[in-house]
């Protein structure tokens, strides 16, 4: 019996299947805390980390919110509203979330006005 007769790939069971997954959600949401905790944050790792989670688990509250938080800091703040506001509606009454919530709105009210300003510089 040589290489011709060696089995196929194996197939892994459904149970199987689900603890892989689940430990792969454990590491990404350990790597995005860990990554969070670090003196220069790399908010796009954060981000596509989260979304990894997020593509396997889509009500996983702290890849939502950590995702918002990834979103905020890389400056589009209309993702990070969406991701913060699913957040909220998980967990209403998480004050980091509100938090988020709050600077994400002022960030995007300062952009509009900045945009009015400019406009109004152009055409007076």
């Amino acid at each position: 019996p040589g290489p011709a007769s060696s089995p196929g790939p194996a197939r892994l069971s459904e149970e199987q299947r689900r603890l892989v997954e689940n430990t792969e959600v454990e590491c990404y949401d350990s790597l995005t805390a860990c990554l969070l905790q670090s003196e220069l944050v790399n908010y796009e790792r954060v981000r596509e980390y989260c979304l990894k989670v997020l593509e396997k688990q889509q009500g996983n509250f702290k890849a939502t919110y950590r995702a918002g938080i990834a979103f905020y800091h890389l400056g589009d703040y209309a993702r990070a509203l969406r991701y913060l506001q699913e957040a909220r509606s998980r967990e209403p009454t998480d004050t980091n979330v509100l938090r988020y919530i709050q600077l994400t709105q002022l960030k995007m009210n300062r952009r509009s006005l900045q945009r009015e300003d400019r406009n109004r510089d152009v055409i007076g």
